[in-house]
């Protein structure tokens, strides 16, 4: 199963409390992965510029068509932003019809816990 590798986009503070978002992403068709990979694109273009993302990690079973996003904010308000924020907003939208039942997981997570691993994560979407 490929995985990009954990991205770091600020540095943790120690004793501090982020908020984690897991994000499984599944495509109906093959056709849409190009488009897929296109938008991931973009959105990480866009996360090197959003304030309050720690970091971020993609996970992909491609033959499959699913996907998965792993990210830490530094709280709420910093991933709200980003969601209304142009491309991630258009980008929703636009893959909408191509995607199959997305499911999310949000927790938070300490310092001590950065990055948070992808095991640890995957159960927690498993228990929502």
């Amino acid at each position: 199963m490929p995985k990009t590798p954990w991205i770091s986009f600020a540095p943790t503070r120690p004793d501090t409390t982020y908020l984690a978002l897991l994000s499984y992403l599944p495509l109906r068709h093959f056709r849409a992965i190009p488009k897929f990979f296109r938008y991931t694109a973009q959105t990480q273009r866009q996360l090197k510029t959003t304030p309050g993302i720690v970091g971020y990690a993609l996970q992909a079973r491609v033959f499959s068509r699913q996907f998965w996003t792993l990210s830490v904010w530094e709280d709420q308000q910093s991933l709200n932003n980003f969601v209304r924020q142009i491309p991630h907003s258009r980008i929703m939208q636009t893959l909408a019809p191509h995607m199959g039942e997305t499911n999310f997981a949000q927790w938070t997570v300490t310092s001590a816990e950065m990055p948070p691993d992808w095991p640890t994560a995957l159960a927690r979407l498993n228990q929502s």
